[in-house]
C-alpha cells in the first residue's frame, strides 16, 4: 500500500497421480516421515518450462521407475505446502511393471489392488485431500 505497486503471490504447480496397470492395481508410495502404514499416490513439482502432463511422466519415472501413458486430468486442489496448486491425474503404466525407488524420495512403493484398498489395511490420505478423492474414484470405477 505504501508505494501503490501490486504484488502477486507465487503459486507453484505440482502434480499428483494415480498410476494403474489398466486392471485392478495401482501404485502407492510412502515417505519415511509419514505415520506407519500411511500410503498415497505419487506427486511432484512441475519444472519450469514443463507441461503438467510431462511432469507426471517424469515424476513417475524418477520415483518408481515406471513408464506411463494415457495421462488424464482428474481435478485440482489448492495446496499450502508450499503455496502450490495440486493438479491431479491418472496414468497407465506400460512395459516392465517392476517398481524401483530411484530418487530417494520414497521409503516404500507397492502395487495394491482395489480389494486391498477396500480392506482398510493401508492408511490412505485424509478425505480433504485430492489424493483421497482420486483413489476413491478409482476404487469406485472398478
Amino acid at each position: 500500500p505504501v508505494d501503490g505497486s501490486e504484488h502477486f503471490p507465487r503459486t507453484d504447480p505440482a502434480v499428483i497421480m494415480l498410476v494403474h496397470d489398466g486392471g485392478d492395481r495401482c501404485v502407492l508410495g510412502r515417505q519415511a516421515s509419514w505415520p506407519p502404514g500411511r500410503y498415497s499416490i505419487l506427486a511432484g513439482f512441475v519444472e519450469p518450462g514443463e507441461s503438467a502432463e510431462a511432469a507426471v511422466v517424469r515424476e513417475v519415472d524418477e520415483e518408481v521407475g515406471l513408464a506411463v501413458t494415457g495421462v488424464a486430468y482428474a481435478g485440482s486442489q489448492p495446496w499450502p505446502f508450499p503455496s502450490s496448486l495440486m493438479l491431479g491425474y491418472t496414468a497407465l503404466a506400460v512395459g516392465d511393471l517392476s517398481l524401483s525407488l530411484r530418487d530417494g524420495e520414497l521409503a516404500d512403493a507397492l502395487w495394491v489392488s482395489r480389494a486391498e484398498l477396500r480392506s482398510g489395511a493401508l492408511r490412505l490420505p485424509p478425505p480433504v485431500s485430492i489424493a483421497h478423492r482420486i483413489i476413491t474414484d478409482w476404487i469406485a470405477a472398478g
